[in-house]
């Protein structure tokens, strides 16, 4: 390609909206541009990466004997509301009706439709199978924001795997959780997998793939020693012990204007955090629920509706807070409280002597035995960790990263199987429904990924694997003998299988330079007069910053083994 024809409008300055880099790098290097809020087009460059990351993703599951499809990303609700999750999915789905009036929406995953396919396989003898498609994906964000990170409708690579047993679903996740940290190598990107909550997908257990990034959503705890990782959604953590003493009466006693947790240590006969209860009111598909935690902990959203299986989660307005229970927020409590559901945090099992809301303003009780005086729907895991809390596997303080999530791997399971009948004999002649596994990864994502990980201030510094060309040839002068021997050099490295552009527009070095560096091309070659005076042409390192002076004869030879060996990994 001759940057003369290029179409590749770079930008002196940001959107005023483009926070993270990669979103402020990709609209200046001219790699998309916003059409609407979530919704980007891919100009040629843009474009150039995004089928060079989903080449890389193509070639690693085609190596796990993945088959590819390519599906409907408009599909009737009647199979979403067959495997429950039309509900499920809530306002993320994009929902329509055609002139008919038949309802349908804008496909989010792929799980129902690559299991109606897979309603045809009959028999044991026909698995294993892998399928997976790159399609376009919808989901409607509330607030789609930095780029390529968070938008509405994106490319992802969903496969599937089919097995008779749990035995071949776990060699299956094993296969694709191998095969995506080769791609997350191959694309430059730093990654590390973590445990991970599966959400309205279903299944027993998932694995989120995450890169460290101050542009990411996800809040990832990690142990420094023994590399626990687990998403904030999903961690865990040992607890101090704590010495409640005896248990003793229930007890109420006055404590006017004290609303807070942290007002009431400071009261006058009133308790640390630690020996408090936390008591948050809770609308969970409609019904008023009472959710129990420790005073100076957080409650985590996603671990309360992964135990429940709650779809729609929202605290209590005050005047439904009062209606339920007589009292206003601040002077709450699950003590005798027989009307609604209460769901205590696993970490105030055993307490005694705490102190919480008595329900009467103003008013509050201690004492309290949690299992003696609260009467416990459920038991479960609802309290965030923070950073410094103890490893539950070594005892070491763990740490909080902010992550970008670029992959994530679900077991399944016969869920899905069951609801759309994919069933096949096994070797006994037992029918038996297949067992499942999903494995996403999105393009766009990791384009982003790469982005953040590889930048400076001058511009992107893409790796050579995805980079929209390995080296540019950037003619200095445009009299006849210059251009020539940049064409010449242009030629020899496409002929070498080296991925070339060849910058021939009359315009200042200074100019050339910036937008080589802008966009991020791996190698620069210089092609000036006064080095071909001298046999020699000058090449840029972008990922270093080095110049050397390189001979005429040697350039094309050690750059297409550079651009080899780098594409190798």
């Amino acid at each position: 390609m001759r940057w003369s024809q290029m179409f590749a409008p770079t930008l002196r300055d940001a959107p005023n909206d483009a926070v993270a880099p990669s979103h402020r790098l990709l609209v200046r290097g001219g790699f998309m541009r916003q059409l609407h809020a979530g919704h980007y087009s891919m100009l040629p460059l843009g474009w150039r990466v995004h089928q060079k990351v989903a080449a890389i993703v193509r070639e690693e599951i085609d190596g796990l004997g993945g088959q590819e499809f390519l599906l409907p990303t408009m599909h009737p609700a009647s199979i979403w509301k067959e495997s429950g999750r039309w509900d499920t999915m809530g306002e993320i789905m994009f929902r329509l009706e055609d002139r008919k009036g038949a309802e349908t929406a804008l496909g989010i995953t792929h799980e129902e439709i690559f299991a109606t396919v897979a309603a045809e396989l009959t028999s044991y003898k026909q698995l294993p199978q892998i399928w997976y498609h790159i399609q376009t994906k919808f989901r409607d964000e509330a607030r789609p924001k930095s780029g390529l990170l968070r938008v509405r409708e994106f490319h992802m690579k969903d496969s599937y795997s089919f097995d008779i047993d749990d035995a071949g679903l776990d060699k299956a996740f094993d296969a694709h959780d191998e095969a995506y940290r080769r791609i997350f190598q191959r694309l430059g990107v730093p990654a590390f997998g973590v445990q991970a909550s599966s959400g309205a997908m279903g299944g027993n257990s998932s694995i989120e793939f995450m890169t460290p990034s101050d542009a990411g959503e996800d809040d990832v705890i990690r142990c420094p020693k023994c590399d626990y990782s687990a998403n904030i959604e999903k961690a865990t953590s040992a607890l101090s012990a704590i010495d409640d003493g005896e248990p003793t009466a229930l007890e109420t006693f006055d404590t006017p204007g004290v609303r807070t947790i942290a007002a009431l240590e400071t009261f006058e006969g009133g308790a640390a955090a630690t020996h408090q209860l936390k008591t948050l009111v809770m609308v969970l598909d409609g019904t008023t629920t009472l959710v129990v935690v420790r005073g100076d902990h957080q409650l985590n959203t996603q671990k309360l509706a992964d135990a429940t299986g709650a779809i729609e989660i929202r605290p209590a307005e005050v005047e439904e807070t009062v209606a339920a229970l007589g009292a206003h927020p601040g002077s709450l409590g699950a003590v005798g409280v027989t009307d609604h559901p209460v769901i205590v945090d696993l970490a105030l099992e055993g307490r005694v002597n705490m102190t919480t809301g008595a329900n009467i303003d103003d008013k509050h009780h201690r004492g309290v035995s949690v299992e003696r005086d609260l009467t416990v729907a459920q038991w479960a895991d609802l309290r965030e960790v923070a950073a410094g809390e103890a490893c539950a596997n070594c005892g070491t303080e763990l740490t909080v990263v902010r992550c970008i999530e670029i992959g994530h791997i679900f077991k399944l399971g016969t869920k899905y199987a069951e609801t759309f009948g994919v069933r096949v004999s096994d070797a006994d002649g037992n029918v038996v429904p297949v067992v499942m596994g999903s494995y996403g990864i999105g393009i766009g994502r990791n384009m982003a990924a790469a982005v953040e990980a590889h930048h400076d201030d001058k511009g992107i510094v893409w790796p050579v694997s995805i980079a929209p060309y390995e080296v540019v040839v950037t003619v200095m002068r445009l009299d006849d003998e210059t251009l020539a021997a940049g064409n010449d050099i242009y030629v020899a490295l496409k002929d070498a299988g080296v991925d070339a552009l060849i910058d021939d527009r009359d315009a200042r070095a200074g100019v050339k330079f910036a937008d080589a560096e802008l966009i991020g091309f791996p190698f620069r070659i210089t092609v000036g007069p006064k080095g071909l005076a001298n046999g020699e042409v000058e090449v840029t390192d972008r990922a270093t910053g080095e110049t050397n002076a390189v001979p005429l004869t040697d350039v094309v030879g050690m750059l297409a083994e550079r651009c080899n060996e780098a594409r190798r990994g």
